[in-house]
């Protein structure tokens, strides 16, 4: 293996990896205090690190119950580097202290199911408020859409994640199940989208109390995405997934 590997860099978007880990206490505790101050240390200096990595982010947060005791966020474009810290991390505070119990690998990704800016103008601007096409109150919206749409793709892609002490995560998959004659992939893109839309009204009803992060894992991972939430309070975590259990798209 090469000391240079070439980039693996996608052509859009991070590579996000979360991992999760138990601590031996048992293998902790043959180490010294001298020892475990200095192994404190590094994992601290390993942390500074990878977060001054360029296009780098990492979220440290202690899991609650106990199938684990900590976990990692990480974002970064190189999946070389992403499993370079990932290995440095599981060492960091020494050999078998701390055990993997759970990891998922995603990268970010835009979702095909946004509004074009051609839909909302001819669906919302002149199909709902009748707005007349190129008029300058129909370009001005326009306009302002498109640079939401910005915003929000940079978001998707490219996301910087806020320090808010509770965060969510879990897999996901569509489903496809002949027994009950239901399977996504089955249905064509418009119906997608319109059931996918009850999701995204549903979502931006926490808008401000909830972070949602969507990342794709087709192929890279045992499903299809990750959701990762973050929010100030348990509650509103709770509240939008079981809010969203009553879209049809998760019924």
């Amino acid at each position: 293996m090469s000391d240079n590997p070439t980039p693996l860099v996608p052509v859009e978007g991070w590579h996000v990896m979360h991992l999760y880990y138990s601590v031996d206490h048992s293998q902790w505790s043959l180490l010294s205090e001298a020892e475990q101050r200095q192994a404190k240390t590094e994992l601290s200096e390993l942390v500074q690190e990878i977060r001054s990595h360029k296009d780098t982010q990492l979220l440290i947060f202690a899991v609650a119950t106990p199938k684990a005791d900590l976990g990692f966020m990480l974002l970064t474009p190189d999946l070389h580097d992403a499993t370079h810290f990932e290995k440095r991390l599981t060492l960091a505070l020494g050999p078998d202290v701390l055990t993997p119990t759970y990891s998922y690998l995603s990268q970010t990704e835009r979702s095909e199911y946004t509004t074009t800016s051609e839909q909302y103008g001819k669906e919302t601007l002149i199909g709902e408020q009748g707005m007349a096409e190129g008029s300058e109150e129909f370009e001005a919206a326009l306009k302002e859409f498109d640079e939401r749409m910005k915003h929000y793709l940079q978001h998707r892609l490219y996301p910087a994640l806020p320090d808010w002490p509770v965060i969510c995560f879990y897999p996901m998959s569509k489903r496809r199940a002949p027994s009950d004659h239901y399977n996504w992939y089955s249905l064509d893109h418009a119906a997608r989208a319109k059931l996918m839309k009850g999701h995204a009204t549903t979502g931006r009803k926490y808008s401000g109390k909830i972070l949602q992060l969507i990342t794709g894992s087709t192929g890279l991972d045992e499903h299809e995405w990750g959701v990762t939430l973050l929010a100030k309070d348990t509650i509103e975590i709770k509240n939008i997934v079981y809010e969203m259990r009553f879209d049809e798209v998760s019924a």
